[in-house]
This record gives structure tokens, sequence and C-alpha cells, in this order.
């Protein structure tokens, strides 16, 4: 032990861990007396405990800003669309299916290329969002027979499928218009 711990009040116990102590009499600092005085302070503390609690705390705010969900959409190599599919939180903040909206994203590109039934080219994402509600994927075509594929989110599911097939008719996409998937997401603003 050098010099500069002693004066300070420090030192290594047997497990690793630095003691800090308060000390009442400098000549009495390492003595038994004193390690078991009433006195004494004694602060156990490693890096490792001090690192990650801080990494979690600077992690912490960043997960409750995004949460949710994202659809993925797949084409093939003349660049038609061969599958939509979707990844959501399945439950509220803390659950074991509760999912960041960089989590879903991922998970919702994975699962496009794994489930489609043709050689998926181009993966990307349609939509995502960190918000608790109702989704609503709708599918529809243009006056060229190209199908359209739109999102709807809202906080009754009856308003989420209005909204996607507001967008679509919005779009130009009125014909053969359908509901593809209607979810339910948690968010960031899930308890």
């Amino acid at each position: 032990m050098n010099q500069e711990s002693r004066k300070a009040g420090t030192r290594k116990d047997q497990t690793g861990f630095t003691k800090f102590s308060r000390i009442t009499d400098p000549s009495d600092f390492l003595s038994s007396n004193h390690v078991n005085s009433v006195d004494s302070v004694r602060i156990y503390f490693s890096w490792i405990p001090v690192f990650l609690i801080s990494l979690l705390s600077f992690l912490a705010p960043a997960s409750r800003v995004s949460a949710g969900d994202a659809v993925a959409i797949g084409y093939n190599a003349n660049g038609v669309w061969t599958d939509v599919t979707y990844h959501r939180s399945a439950t509220p903040k803390g659950g074991k299916d509760y999912r960041t909206s960089a989590q879903a994203r991922e998970f919702a590109l994975r699962d496009v290329r794994r489930r489609s039934e043709s050689s998926v080219a181009k993966a990307s994402i349609l939509s995502s969002s960190d918000s608790t509600g109702f989704v609503s994927v709708a599918r529809g075509q243009d006056k060229s027979g190209k199908d359209v594929n739109v999102v709807g989110r809202a906080k009754s599911q009856a308003e989420a499928d209005r909204k996607a097939f507001d967008v679509l008719n919005q779009t130009g996409a009125g014909a053969k218009q359908k509901i593809v998937y209607r979810y339910f997401s948690y968010g960031a603003d899930s308890k």
C-alpha cells in the first residue's frame, strides 16, 4: 500500500474492494480498534458496479424514448413486393415481449426475409412507431394495377382501419382495398 492511500484513508481488503474510512486518529488508521469503531465509515465499491450503474442511467432515458412496432416490406429482384410483415411490442414496458423501436425494425426486416416464399432482393421499413395504439396494414391497387401497401395508426382499431383506407385513397390506390394485418402495440408511453 502506498503512502497516498494511507493518507486518504483507503485500502484494499481481501475481496479486492476498496475501503474508504473516515480517519479519526491518523496514528490509529489500520489498527483493529479503528476498523471496528463506530466512528469508522466504510464504503465498499468496485469499478464494475459503478460502471454498470452509470451505463444504465445513461441508457435508460433512451429506452423510454423509443419503443413500439415496425412494418417491413420485401421486394424481389424486379422491384415487386413479395411480402409484408410486422413486429410489435406485445407487452407493456418492462414485459418480456417489449421491444424498442429499433429492435422492432430489426426483427421485422429479419422476419420478412425468413418468411418469404420467394427470394427477397431488398427489404425496407414501411412504417414504424413508438406510440401505444392500434395499427392497420392495408393494401390497394392504383389505376395501373400496381399494389400499394400503407399503414394506419390510431387509438381504436376502427379508426386505424379508416386511416389506412384514407391513405390508400389519397395515393390513388382505390381498387381492391383490403386490410392485411390488424394489431395492437405497446409503445414508449405504455406502463
